[in-house]
């Protein structure tokens, strides 16, 4: 007792060297236990968007930018498929196709062409507004509108496709009528619309708007303008009849589908109608192919944790040095105590209770960062992904 209460008194009176004592030792405890959480963390949040997508129909080609572009809104272009395949799901009785369009973007978000059963199986909800009901209306995920400080009432507007082309098709204006709540996944990123306006972003789908009115004709007025001079498409209570789509819908184009199996057997028969190497589209499983690519990627984390355990014990060995050189500073103060009668096995009895209590409060500090990363280890992921780490 009486040696943990001098070592209480000795580290109050050097506080400052206690307390970078202190910091460092828990930052050393602190940061293997921070990177395994999020690397766990990580690799949990990548495979748990495949786990729960049960299938994916697309062109045949890269299974790998075919998932990353249906799930994860990637900047990935694979073949679309004709939604005559989402007919063929449909007509099978085996399963819920949900087209998933991913062409197209506003302000660096993806824009998602779909329909409304995507929010019901990713299990979407409305923080703001309503769902999607008109041509032309988008729902927007909740990092959308923080980043972009946009909400009800507001619009976006398309990034067109190429900037030079005068003939091809303008960006359409999007009125937003719902912001989604928070959910941690990449839903949270984008811009959802109903798959016809993505072709009508397209350009497979238009309304026809008159730059030159009646009036203005029976006035002598000439057409100075045509529809080829209006810098975006906007799609109103007018003009909303007039919007119309070329050719048959059969043909139109998607990204690719999520197939939804009634149930296993369902899902087997799907796998087994599309093994033709030889078809123009495949049905992939997308946790099969997550789980190859988090393999992949954390092949470096062997690697990672031995140079983490290298700083780790380069820090330990600063620390033992600081103590050390702190007990050789101190060596007229023991010589000291050993003349007024403390013995040898009093003094190093006195120096372990200084040591373990600095190290037992650095462990109490790792022991909570750790528990709070753990607790708020998905939003902070989805934090540094949104941020490009």
């Amino acid at each position: 007792m009486n040696a943990m209460f001098l070592a209480y008194a000795y580290l109050r009176y050097h506080w400052a060297r206690s307390v970078i004592l202190v910091i460092v030792a828990a930052l050393i405890l602190f940061v293997p236990m921070a990177t395994q959480t999020l690397l766990s963390s990580s690799e949990k949040r990548l495979v748990a968007r495949g786990e729960a997508t049960p299938l994916l129909l697309g062109s045949r080609g890269s299974k790998l930018d075919l998932t990353m572009a249906a799930l994860y809104f990637s900047d990935d272009r694979p073949d679309p498929v004709a939604m005559r395949d989402v007919e063929t799901i449909w007509d099978s009785g085996l399963g819920m196709p949900i087209p998933v369009h991913t062409a197209f973007a506003s302000s660096g978000f993806r824009i998602i062409g779909t329909s409304l059963d995507y929010f019901d199986f990713r299990d979407l909800h409305l923080a703001q507004g309503r769902d999607l009901a008109v041509l032309g209306e988008a729902v927007i995920g909740a990092n959308v509108a923080k980043t972009l400080a946009k909400g009800l009432g507001d619009t976006l507007v398309s990034s067109p496709e190429n900037l030079f082309d005068l003939d091809g098709v303008y960006p359409l204006e999007m009125p937003i009528v719902g912001v989604l709540e928070a959910t941690n996944t990449p839903d949270d990123e984008a811009i959802f619309v109903d798959i016809k306006t993505a072709w009508v972003i397209q350009g497979i789908g238009h309304g026809h708007e008159n730059v030159v009115t009646a009036a203005d004709l029976s006035a002598g007025t000439p057409a100075l303008a045509n529809a080829a001079v209006v810098q975006y498409q906007r799609i109103t209570p007018e003009n909303i009849d007039s919007f119309h789509f070329h050719g048959s819908q059969d043909d139109f184009p998607t990204t690719a589908v999520i197939v939804v199996p009634n149930d296993r057997r369902s899902g087997t028969i799907l796998k087994g109608r599309y093994l033709d190497a030889e078809g123009a589209t495949q049905l992939v499983a997308p946790a099969g192919v997550i789980k190859g690519l988090v393999g992949r990627i954390f092949r470096i984390k062997a690697l990672l944790d031995a140079v983490t355990a290298i700083i780790a014990l380069a820090a330990l060995a600063a620390i033992g040095l600081a103590v050390f050189l702190s007990y050789r500073l101190r060596a007229a103060e023991i010589a000291t105590a050993i003349k007024l009668g403390a013995r040898r096995g009093m003094v190093v009895r006195l120096l372990a209770a200084e040591t373990m209590t600095l190290l037992v409060i650095a462990t109490a500090l790792a022991a909570a960062g750790g528990a709070l990363l753990a607790r708020n280890s998905d939003t902070w992921v989805a934090w540094l992904v949104s941020l490009g780490v």
